[in-house]
């Protein structure tokens, strides 16, 4: 009888060990999931600001208003305008091999 009892008391012993380390894997997995879940909501949040400023910053004024100030680009006129003729272009194109 005094070696069931021992027995059972190292297999109470070693339970509740394995319990222990369980449950404390069981919170540390838990707080790093919060953590993700945290993050991905901060990531969310920083995707949507960054769509409404792509929206923002793609507007026709704004590409004109910065072609014209940062490239120095300007509209093309008739006065800038070169137009090639229709002979001139298909006589080359048609003396390539």
């Amino acid at each position: 009888m005094t070696r069931l009892n021992v027995l059972l008391l190292v297999a109470l012993i070693a339970s509740a060990v394995y319990l222990v380390r369980v449950s404390h894997e069981s919170r540390r997995l838990f707080a790093e999931f919060d953590k993700a879940r945290s993050e991905e909501r901060l990531l969310d949040n920083e995707f949507e600001r960054l769509k409404s400023d792509k929206q923002s910053q793609a507007t026709p004024l704004r590409v004109e208003k910065t072609a014209r100030d940062k490239l120095a680009m300007r509209g093309a006129t008739p006065a800038v305008t070169q137009y090639v003729s229709r002979a001139a272009s298909t006589g080359a194109a048609g003396s390539a091999p």
